[in-house]
Protein backbone atom coordinates (compact mmCIF):
# COMPACT_ATOMS: atom_id res chain seq x y z
CA UNK A 1 0.00 0.00 0.00
CA UNK A 2 1.07 3.18 -0.89
CA UNK A 3 2.78 5.29 2.60
CA UNK A 4 2.98 8.66 3.70
CA UNK A 5 6.00 9.64 1.15
CA UNK A 6 3.86 8.34 -1.86
CA UNK A 7 0.97 10.01 -1.32
CA UNK A 8 2.64 13.17 -0.41
CA UNK A 9 4.91 12.52 -3.94
CA UNK A 10 1.63 11.72 -5.36
CA UNK A 11 0.12 15.27 -3.92
CA UNK A 12 3.40 17.72 -4.87
CA UNK A 13 3.33 16.35 -8.34
CA UNK A 14 -0.82 17.08 -9.36
CA UNK A 15 -1.26 20.09 -7.21
CA UNK A 16 0.52 22.74 -9.86
CA UNK A 17 -1.77 21.59 -11.95
CA UNK A 18 -5.30 21.51 -10.10
CA UNK A 19 -4.73 24.31 -8.18
CA UNK A 20 -6.47 27.54 -9.76
CA UNK A 21 -8.26 25.63 -11.91
CA UNK A 22 -11.65 24.71 -12.96
CA UNK A 23 -13.58 21.49 -12.50
CA UNK A 24 -15.57 21.54 -16.39
CA UNK A 25 -16.56 17.76 -16.16
CA UNK A 26 -16.20 14.64 -14.12
CA UNK A 27 -16.82 11.76 -15.96
CA UNK A 28 -16.79 8.07 -13.41
CA UNK A 29 -16.91 4.92 -15.22
CA UNK A 30 -18.46 3.04 -12.08
CA UNK A 31 -20.42 4.28 -9.44
CA UNK A 32 -18.21 2.68 -6.62
CA UNK A 33 -14.57 1.95 -5.86
CA UNK A 34 -13.64 0.97 -2.21
CA UNK A 35 -17.31 2.51 -1.43
CA UNK A 36 -19.83 4.10 -2.95
CA UNK A 37 -18.88 7.42 -4.85
CA UNK A 38 -20.92 10.34 -3.03
CA UNK A 39 -23.58 12.06 -5.81
CA UNK A 40 -21.83 15.58 -4.49
CA UNK A 41 -18.80 14.80 -7.08
CA UNK A 42 -20.48 14.54 -10.17
CA UNK A 43 -23.49 17.11 -9.43
CA UNK A 44 -21.80 19.60 -7.40
CA UNK A 45 -17.76 19.53 -8.09
CA UNK A 46 -18.08 20.52 -11.90
CA UNK A 47 -18.13 24.42 -12.22
CA UNK A 48 -16.15 24.86 -9.02
CA UNK A 49 -12.24 26.45 -8.71
CA UNK A 50 -9.63 24.21 -7.06
CA UNK A 51 -8.45 26.56 -4.20
CA UNK A 52 -5.78 23.65 -2.55
CA UNK A 53 -4.69 20.47 -2.59
CA UNK A 54 -3.68 18.70 0.99
CA UNK A 55 -2.89 15.61 2.45
CA UNK A 56 -4.32 14.20 5.72
CA UNK A 57 -2.69 11.06 6.79
CA UNK A 58 -3.00 9.00 3.45
CA UNK A 59 -6.11 10.57 2.32
CA UNK A 60 -5.79 13.96 -0.22
CA UNK A 61 -8.20 16.65 -0.05
CA UNK A 62 -8.86 18.58 -2.99
CA UNK A 63 -10.14 21.53 -1.68
CA UNK A 64 -13.00 23.94 -3.64
CA UNK A 65 -15.32 26.70 -2.09
CA UNK A 66 -17.90 24.26 -1.42
CA UNK A 67 -16.24 20.96 0.17
CA UNK A 68 -13.25 18.88 -0.56
CA UNK A 69 -12.74 15.55 -2.52
CA UNK A 70 -11.13 13.09 -0.72
CA UNK A 71 -8.99 10.53 -2.50
CA UNK A 72 -7.47 7.68 -1.06
CA UNK A 73 -5.03 5.63 -3.33
CA UNK A 74 -5.58 1.93 -1.76
CA UNK A 75 -3.75 -0.68 -2.54
CA UNK A 76 -2.74 0.09 -5.84
CA UNK A 77 -4.44 3.31 -7.10
CA UNK A 78 -2.69 6.26 -8.81
CA UNK A 79 -3.65 10.10 -10.08
CA UNK A 80 -1.87 11.24 -12.96
CA UNK A 81 -2.48 14.27 -14.99
CA UNK A 82 -2.84 13.52 -18.62
CA UNK A 83 -3.95 15.19 -21.80
CA UNK A 84 -8.32 14.79 -21.65
CA UNK A 85 -8.19 13.06 -25.00
CA UNK A 86 -6.37 10.49 -23.88
CA UNK A 87 -8.07 7.33 -24.28
CA UNK A 88 -9.59 5.03 -20.79
CA UNK A 89 -8.04 2.13 -20.33
CA UNK A 90 -9.42 -1.15 -18.30
CA UNK A 91 -9.01 0.04 -14.92
CA UNK A 92 -9.25 3.91 -15.52
CA UNK A 93 -12.24 4.59 -13.05
CA UNK A 94 -12.48 8.61 -12.83
CA UNK A 95 -11.81 11.55 -15.18
CA UNK A 96 -11.76 14.93 -13.85
CA UNK A 97 -11.62 17.23 -16.77
CA UNK A 98 -10.10 20.81 -16.35
CA UNK A 99 -10.06 23.90 -17.69
CA UNK A 100 -6.95 23.74 -18.42
CA UNK A 101 -7.10 20.84 -21.49
CA UNK A 102 -6.02 18.68 -19.24
CA UNK A 103 -7.49 16.17 -17.06
CA UNK A 104 -6.64 14.05 -13.47
CA UNK A 105 -7.34 10.26 -13.90
CA UNK A 106 -7.52 8.10 -11.38
CA UNK A 107 -6.41 4.35 -11.94
CA UNK A 108 -6.87 1.73 -9.62
CA UNK A 109 -6.45 -2.46 -11.05
CA UNK A 110 -7.73 -3.64 -7.66
CA UNK A 111 -10.23 -0.86 -6.57
CA UNK A 112 -9.46 -0.64 -2.67
CA UNK A 113 -9.00 3.21 -3.63
CA UNK A 114 -12.02 5.79 -2.72
CA UNK A 115 -12.94 8.56 -3.84
CA UNK A 116 -15.35 10.77 -1.04
CA UNK A 117 -17.03 13.97 -0.29
CA UNK A 118 -16.87 16.41 2.72
CA UNK A 119 -18.92 19.34 2.63
CA UNK A 120 -17.02 22.67 3.98
CA UNK A 121 -17.19 23.28 7.48
CA UNK A 122 -17.19 19.62 8.36
CA UNK A 123 -14.71 17.03 8.97
CA UNK A 124 -15.11 13.53 7.12
CA UNK A 125 -15.65 10.81 9.78
CA UNK A 126 -13.02 8.76 8.37
CA UNK A 127 -10.33 11.88 9.70
CA UNK A 128 -12.25 13.08 12.95
CA UNK A 129 -10.39 10.75 15.68
CA UNK A 130 -6.71 10.59 13.65
CA UNK A 131 -3.65 11.42 15.51
CA UNK A 132 -0.91 13.85 14.37
CA UNK A 133 0.72 14.70 11.36
CA UNK A 134 4.15 12.72 11.84
CA UNK A 135 5.91 15.98 9.91
CA UNK A 136 3.77 18.23 12.14
CA UNK A 137 5.31 19.61 15.35
CA UNK A 138 2.58 18.19 17.64
CA UNK A 139 4.64 14.90 17.11
CA UNK A 140 7.78 14.66 18.97
CA UNK A 141 9.04 12.14 21.37
CA UNK A 142 7.45 14.05 24.82
CA UNK A 143 4.49 13.23 22.82
CA UNK A 144 4.87 9.42 22.23
CA UNK A 145 6.17 8.98 26.06
CA UNK A 146 3.30 10.65 27.43
CA UNK A 147 1.19 8.67 24.82
CA UNK A 148 2.77 5.30 25.42
CA UNK A 149 2.73 5.65 29.23
CA UNK A 150 0.76 2.29 30.28
CA UNK A 151 0.87 1.21 26.82
CA UNK A 152 1.82 -3.18 26.50
CA UNK A 153 0.98 -3.27 22.92
CA UNK A 154 4.95 -3.68 20.87
CA UNK A 155 5.98 -0.35 20.01
CA UNK A 156 5.57 -0.91 16.31
CA UNK A 157 2.21 -1.86 16.52
CA UNK A 158 1.87 1.49 18.81
CA UNK A 159 3.23 3.66 16.28
CA UNK A 160 1.23 2.19 13.78
CA UNK A 161 -1.95 3.03 15.72
CA UNK A 162 -3.29 5.73 13.51
CA UNK A 163 -4.78 7.36 16.65
CA UNK A 164 -1.49 7.49 17.78
CA UNK A 165 0.40 9.21 14.55
CA UNK A 166 -0.89 9.02 11.01
CA UNK A 167 0.48 7.28 7.91
CA UNK A 168 3.68 6.11 9.17
CA UNK A 169 3.26 2.27 7.93
CA UNK A 170 4.59 -0.63 8.24
CA UNK A 171 7.84 0.24 6.01
CA UNK A 172 8.66 3.43 7.43
CA UNK A 173 8.06 2.08 11.08
CA UNK A 174 10.61 -0.89 10.22
CA UNK A 175 13.06 1.76 9.38
CA UNK A 176 12.98 4.20 12.19
CA UNK A 177 12.93 1.62 14.40
CA UNK A 178 16.02 0.53 13.30
CA UNK A 179 17.61 3.77 13.18
CA UNK A 180 16.77 4.40 16.64
CA UNK A 181 18.07 0.77 17.88
CA UNK A 182 14.82 0.13 19.08
CA UNK A 183 13.04 -3.32 19.11
CA UNK A 184 10.12 -3.83 17.21
CA UNK A 185 8.70 -6.20 19.79
CA UNK A 186 9.38 -3.93 23.27
CA UNK A 187 6.61 -2.82 25.36
CA UNK A 188 5.80 0.45 24.25
CA UNK A 189 5.69 1.98 27.66
CA UNK A 190 8.84 0.49 28.83
CA UNK A 191 10.56 3.32 25.94
CA UNK A 192 12.53 6.03 27.96
CA UNK A 193 11.56 9.48 27.23
CA UNK A 194 15.37 9.85 25.78
CA UNK A 195 14.52 6.82 23.10
CA UNK A 196 11.42 8.45 22.21
CA UNK A 197 12.91 11.47 21.69
CA UNK A 198 15.53 9.64 19.23
CA UNK A 199 12.90 8.43 17.67
CA UNK A 200 10.73 11.08 16.79
CA UNK A 201 13.62 12.86 15.14
CA UNK A 202 14.30 9.27 13.24
CA UNK A 203 10.83 8.78 11.88
CA UNK A 204 10.88 12.60 10.49
CA UNK A 205 14.35 12.16 8.84
CA UNK A 206 13.31 9.66 7.36
CA UNK A 207 9.91 10.20 6.03
CA UNK A 208 11.43 13.68 4.61
CA UNK A 209 14.33 11.83 2.94
CA UNK A 210 11.76 9.04 1.49
CA UNK A 211 9.67 12.37 0.03
CA UNK A 212 12.79 13.67 -1.34
CA UNK A 213 13.47 10.04 -2.82
CA UNK A 214 10.02 9.92 -4.24
CA UNK A 215 9.01 7.49 -1.97
CA UNK A 216 9.53 3.68 -2.12
CA UNK A 217 9.26 1.95 -5.22
CA UNK A 218 6.27 -1.28 -4.04
CA UNK A 219 4.95 -3.46 -7.02
CA UNK A 220 1.53 -1.65 -7.61
CA UNK A 221 3.17 2.26 -6.82
CA UNK A 222 4.27 4.61 -9.18
CA UNK A 223 4.26 8.49 -8.96
CA UNK A 224 2.28 11.47 -10.11
CA UNK A 225 4.76 11.94 -13.15
CA UNK A 226 4.50 7.75 -14.16
CA UNK A 227 7.98 6.99 -12.54
CA UNK A 228 8.72 4.92 -9.55
CA UNK A 229 9.90 6.01 -5.92
CA UNK A 230 13.59 5.37 -5.56
CA UNK A 231 14.02 4.84 -1.71
CA UNK A 232 13.91 1.03 -1.56
CA UNK A 233 17.46 0.82 -2.59
CA UNK A 234 18.43 2.70 0.68
CA UNK A 235 16.29 0.36 2.79
CA UNK A 236 18.23 -1.05 5.93
CA UNK A 237 16.11 -3.56 7.16
CA UNK A 238 12.72 -3.78 5.13
CA UNK A 239 12.60 -6.44 3.13
CA UNK A 240 15.80 -8.23 3.95
CA UNK A 241 15.84 -10.85 5.90
CA UNK A 242 18.22 -13.08 5.66
CA UNK A 243 20.38 -10.41 4.29
CA UNK A 244 23.23 -9.16 6.16
CA UNK A 245 22.91 -6.09 8.41
CA UNK A 246 24.53 -3.06 6.63
CA UNK A 247 25.82 -1.82 10.16
CA UNK A 248 27.02 -4.89 11.65
CA UNK A 249 26.61 -7.55 9.52
CA UNK A 250 24.19 -9.66 11.55
CA UNK A 251 21.47 -11.20 9.57
CA UNK A 252 18.18 -9.19 9.31
CA UNK A 253 15.33 -11.52 11.15
CA UNK A 254 11.77 -11.20 10.04
CA UNK A 255 8.60 -12.29 12.14
CA UNK A 256 4.86 -11.50 11.98
CA UNK A 257 3.37 -8.50 14.64
CA UNK A 258 0.05 -7.90 13.92
CA UNK A 259 -0.25 -10.04 10.79
CA UNK A 260 2.38 -7.28 9.51
CA UNK A 261 5.69 -8.93 8.29
CA UNK A 262 7.98 -7.57 10.43
CA UNK A 263 12.15 -6.65 10.12
CA UNK A 264 14.85 -5.77 12.23
CA UNK A 265 18.64 -6.65 13.47
CA UNK A 266 18.47 -8.69 16.77
CA UNK A 267 22.35 -6.70 17.43
CA UNK A 268 21.39 -3.50 16.29
CA UNK A 269 17.71 -3.30 17.95
CA UNK A 270 16.63 -4.17 21.37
Amino acid sequence: MPELPEVETTRRGIAPHLIGRRVSEVRLRRPNLRWPIPTEIAQLLPGERITAVQRRAKYLLVETAIGSAMWHLGMSGSLRILPQDTPPRLHDHVDWLLDSGQMLRFTDPRRFGSLLWQPVGTIHGLLAKLGPEPLSDDFSGDYLWHASRGRTAPIKQFLMDQHIVVGVGNIYVAEALFAAGIHPERDAGSVSRVRYARLAIEVKRILEYAITRGGTTLRDFLSADGEPGYFEQELFVYGRAGEPCKVCGTTIRVMQLGQRSTFYCPKCQR
